[in-house]
């Protein structure tokens, strides 16, 4: 049994340059050569592949050279089928490379000034400054824009101005790795969320893993706890004075996240849709089956609807057009279709779908994450919810 070769059946491809599929091509194959081999067993170890990082960062992703060299800049478009491909492979790999892409560079870029943005971008691209997103807390996620209690308070030492950070995050990923935590805190003096650029290795920093997970085993997210942190007046990212502020870098990130999830339902599909094709039953390929033909089906147009949701999301936002129901949606609905393809995909694949070596267990594990972080269901469904009423829903 032969399956086709492509599972773009609407060929959303074809909105990219040559030059960006390209480098598409490119991360595809580097993910084959040096990411495939090692997921397996870095996933059932609980522990990041450190070798992975070189080869994708050496890549260039965020400025592709198959793009500059063409006379182009990189599109919205292809940092979305970026985290697309990376998000096929595997979801903890994509989420890694995004918290530096996409969260870390998205709140750099909107909260900092021009001076602290154009420091830091091509450090940033580089990877030779990494970054993390440190907002969620222990006691806070869902309602974090009201309940963030991380606090930041002026205070001068050796005659320098700087910041007082005490508090606690929770869930970040990646945050070992990194040389720096973007830490959201309260500013004690007019009770507004501020945001701070502060050294992980800086005195009062502790950075605890985070064991026992079932879901992206392969991201390291951590336990943070800020006691007595001091940072200099510097470290302050200028343009982030409101959680609104903080909202207009989530309205980015996740279409960020719905395009990894998608990816991840793609990769969930083309797993089963693989497994079918070599496996025998009753003297027949599994994919020769009026049901499983049926699943693969359901599969694939609930993965397709999820592309196309995020291409436009995407398009409209190169358009200058933002909305929070917008972003909300693309994340509320990429979740549950990867959720629900990525059971249908266990499924076909009977007892074997349990398994790390047909790919579908890693897809099916990681769906559940996704489809709680960077806003739940309920939270993103009540931002649409506002949207259509003109009511807010929010306690």
């Amino acid at each position: 049994m032969e399956a086709v070769a492509t599972s773009d059946f609407y060929g959303f491809t074809d909105l990219l340059s040559e030059a960006e599929r390209s480098a598409l091509s490119r991360l595809r194959g580097l993910l084959q050569e040096y990411v495939r081999p090692v997921l397996d067993e870095y996933w059932e170890r609980g522990e990041f592949p450190e070798q992975i990082v070189a080869p994708l960062v050496d890549a260039q992703l965020m400025e592709p050279a198959e793009v500059l060299q063409a006379g182009e800049r990189p599109t919205g478009l292809y940092a979305g089928f970026r985290n697309f491909e990376l998000g096929r492979m595997d979801a903890s790999v994509a989420t890694f490379y995004n918290a530096q892409s996409g969260l870390f560079r998205t709140t750099v870029n909107l909260g900092g000034s021009p001076e602290q943005v154009a420091q830091l971008e091509p450090q940033i691209t580089s990877f030779t400054y990494k970054g993390v997103f440190a907002l969620t807390e222990p006691e806070h996620g869902s309602d974090i824009a009201g309940g963030l209690a991380t606090s930041a308070k002026r205070e001068q030492r050796d005659g320098e101005d700087g910041w007082l950070i005490n508090g606690a995050k929770r869930w970040i990923g990646g945050a070992g790795q990194a040389d720096v935590l973007a830490v959201f805190a309260r500013d004690e003096a007019d009770s507004q969320v501020k945001c701070f650029l502060v050294p992980t290795n800086a005195p009062g920093v502790k950075i605890s893993k985070i064991p026992g997970k079932t879901s992206l085993r392969i991201m390291q997210n951590a336990d943070i706890e800020l006691s007595g942190v001091w940072v200099s007046a510097s470290a302050r990212l200028e343009k982030i004075n409101s959680f609104a502020d903080v909202a207009a870098c989530l309205r980015n990130m996740r279409s960020d996240v719905a395009w990894i999830a998608t990816g991840v339902c793609f990769g969930a599909y083309e797993s089963a849709r693989d497994y079918v094709a070599k496996r025998s039953q009753f003297g027949k390929p599994l994919g020769s089956f009026q049901l499983v033909q049926e699943k693969l089906a359901h599969m694939l147009s609930n993965a397709t609807a999820s592309l196309a949701m995020v291409v436009r999301l995407t398009q409209q936002q190169e358009a200058g057009i933002y909305r929070d129901e917008n972003s909300a949606m693309a994340k509320m609905f990429t979740a549950r279709m990867l959720r629900e393809t990525a059971a249908l995909a266990r499924e076909v694949c009977g007892g074997n779908g349990i398994l790390l070596e047909n790919s579908v267990a890693r897809h099916h594990a990681d769906a559940e994450a996704i489809y709680s972080y960077e806003g739940t269901h309920e939270i993103n469904s009540l931002i649409i919810g506002r949207a259509i009423t003109g009511v807010s829903a929010f306690r």
